[in-house]
């Protein structure tokens, strides 16, 4: 399984500047993400395309963004930094039908994530608010409509974690385990807002080859669709655009996993 090792030589990694240059990404549209998502492994949808897969719009999503403004701290960081808040949610989504499923900690083999794996980590639940808006569960279920296009239609065991990554320290790191894969089917990772900011670079690598893409997501509610078992992906630090002003990155991580949520029961 190619993990951390595939990653050396994809891209041209150059050291993080003062300039705030920013790689646009190649967007897909709605109607053609299923078909990159089986050629290449991955898409980049924009916001209008992200709700129309939705059936929803980038209004109902901008209304979650105070969701945002109430994230508590992870205690779970083993790098020793503070940079990081999260909630995390559990569903089920079969077809159209979007369920809550009990509260449960997020786990991962050490096989994915080397600097966490392993141990049970207790998150506070995403808010009500946000996890019963209907435009949030039509999201869900759009979403698991592509990795039922994927992998073929079942039912979908949806993990779901709202992050912002500050630079309050000087310095955050959106995915401090490195390079990884996640243990499922189908990632989308969404961008929720970027603020005084500069670094926070998506990167996308083939699992089984040294091709690479690098892009940086600006534009809220932009969405990378990632298929787990042909790509690994990573997001750079991100550091202050100017000292001493503070500086964040949120986003939406859901993860979409056939046959049960990721426990130690299933290592």
């Amino acid at each position: 399984m190619c993990q951390n090792a595939c990653l050396a030589t994809p891209v041209d990694t150059p050291p993080m500047s003062d300039s705030n240059a920013l790689i646009p990404p190649p967007l897909t549209p709605a109607a053609d993400v299923d078909g990159a998502l089986a050629r290449t492994g991955f898409a980049v949808v924009g916001p209008q395309d992200l709700a129309a897969l939705a059936g929803a719009s980038p209004a109902d999503f901008d209304a979650w963004r105070p969701f945002w403004n109430r994230l508590p701290p992870d205690a779970y960081l083993l790098d020793g930094g503070n940079y990081r808040q999260r909630r995390h949610g559990v569903f089920v989504v079969d077809g159209d039908e979007v369920n809550p499923a009990p509260h449960r900690p997020h786990w991962q083999p050490v096989d994915y994530n080397a600097l966490h794996g392993g141990i049970e980590r207790h998150f506070e639940p995403i808010e009500p608010g946000l996890a019963g808006d209907p435009a949030w569960r039509r999201l869900l279920a759009g979403l698991a409509a592509r990795a039922s296009a994927l992998k073929g239609a079942r039912r979908w065991f949806v993990e779901a974690h709202t992050f912002r990554i500050d630079t309050a320290s000087g310095i955050g790191r959106p995915t401090p385990e490195g390079a990884h894969r996640d243990g499922v089917d189908l990632v989308s990772v969404t961008l929720v807002e970027r603020h005084g900011i500069k670094g926070g670079e998506s990167r996308v690598f083939q699992a089984a080859s040294s091709a690479g893409l690098r892009f940086t997501l600006s534009q809220p509610w932009t969405t990378v669709l990632l298929d787990d078992a042909r790509v690994i992906h990573e997001t750079t630090p991100i550091q202050p655009l100017r000292s001493g002003e503070p500086g964040w990155r949120d986003t939406l991580v859901l993860t979409f996993r056939a046959g049960g949520f990721q426990g130690p029961a299933a290592a």
